[in-house]
């Protein structure tokens, strides 16, 4: 796979909850658990104390993928449970935090200031698929041809339908919490990178965001990696669906940056499609974003793999993907999965340790 002889390279970044294993409530141990990290700087802090961040590096293959996403979820969770915390895979936490969980950098403080309204909800946990592209000209083209499958992407994600110790009706309750932010939308349809970053600036200038890394475009470019960002989809539950995200993440961006002439679709419908893969994920109707009528959610990601197959193929990425989809649609979504757990345990600590055991295994049924 590549363009002008450059590789469609991947990362991956996955966001985590930390939970106190005797209530399933929020554990306020990222500092300390980051000191203890200190040697590992692919181990980052988030918004909340509550909240740890992994980065992969730079991979070329899905392997590869697979192997960073294990080893940084080992050694995190190994760090949590020598700390007397639990590391779980959450789109959101299923008790919701107490107090203030800010962490205490200006940055995020002046977010806090900026969005009073938001912040108390912000520590939802995302996965973020990176793909490396020759030229930033190119990769603001490619988002134009991302609009129509983020919700297929989002729908094969969602792992967060549990807030406040009760089922929220959601099945990715993270995306309508995220979505409140001024700057969550699809990607325009820009002709190149200058017409980006002039949307980027025109987010700044109003104050929808405090600087590049505050504009949360569902799919954008890297303000510090030169790569297409995919930032769409809930952290997954299982890494192995966390490696079909990105496989389908990097066939997509092959695919649109060597075609011409690709579909245009309306915002509103890539918005309702998306509103209908939150609630639902592969469990129901979502929407076709080219009729606008209703459609069955796995045969919408069925097309969505149809349309990338070439490049999976070219990627040695299809049997992959073929498998992935496979066990995703044997043992459910992230957000099947927790609620089957959520209706057996006996407690929300059991619940936490449940999540921190999936979070590390991937389940035999």
């Amino acid at each position: 796979m590549a363009v002008d002889g450059t590789m469609f390279t991947l990362g991956v970044e996955e966001e985590f909850v930390l939970l106190d294993p005797s209530d399933g409530s929020v554990a306020l141990r990222a500092p300390a658990l980051l000191e203890h990290l200190a040697a590992e700087p692919d181990v980052t802090g988030e918004l909340m104390r509550f909240q740890i961040e992994t980065a992969t590096g730079i991979c070329h293959s899905l392997d590869e993928v697979r192997s960073e996403l294990t080893r940084l979820r080992q050694i995190v969770a190994g760090a949590a449970e020598a700390d007397g915390c639990l590391m779980v895979a959450a789109g959101i936490p299923p008790v919701g935090p107490r107090g203030d969980t800010i962490t205490p950098e200006p940055r995020y403080r002046r977010m806090a200031k900026a969005f009073p309204d938001l912040i108390d909800d912000a520590g939802t946990c995302a996965c973020h698929v990176h793909v490396g592209l020759p030229s930033r000209d190119l990769g603001a083209r490619v988002l134009a041809g991302l609009r129509p499958w983020l919700a297929p992407l989002l729908a094969l994600s969602v792992n967060s339908p549990i807030e406040n110790g009760a089922d929220s009706g959601w099945s990715s309750r993270r995306f309508p919490i995220w979505d409140r932010w001024p700057t969550a939308k699809p990607p325009e349809e820009w002709p190149g990178a200058a017409a980006y970053d002039r949307s980027v600036g025109e987010a700044l200038r109003h104050g929808a965001a405090l600087d590049a890394a505050g504009v949360y475009f569902y799919a954008r470019l890297s303000p510090r990696h030169p790569t297409v960002e995919v930032r769409i989809a809930d952290v997954c539950l299982a890494v192995d669906d966390a490696v079909l995200l990105a496989a389908l993440v990097r066939g997509l961006v092959a695919t649109c940056a060597g075609a011409t002439g690709l579909p245009r679709v309306r915002s509103a419908r890539i918005g309702a499609a998306l509103t209908a893969a939150a609630r639902r994920g592969l469990d129901g109707p979502g929407i076709d974003v080219f009729t606008g009528r209703e459609a069955d959610q796995r045969v919408l990601l069925g097309r969505l793999v149809d349309f990338v197959r070439p490049a999976l193929r070219a990627a040695g990425d299809l049997d992959d993907v073929e498998q992935g989809l496979h066990s995703l649609f044997e043992r459910g979504t992230g957000a099947t999965r927790q609620r089957r757990l959520f209706a057996e345990a006996a407690s929300p600590g059991e619940f936490a340790a449940d999540l921190a055991f999936a979070t590390m295994n991937v389940p035999a049924r």
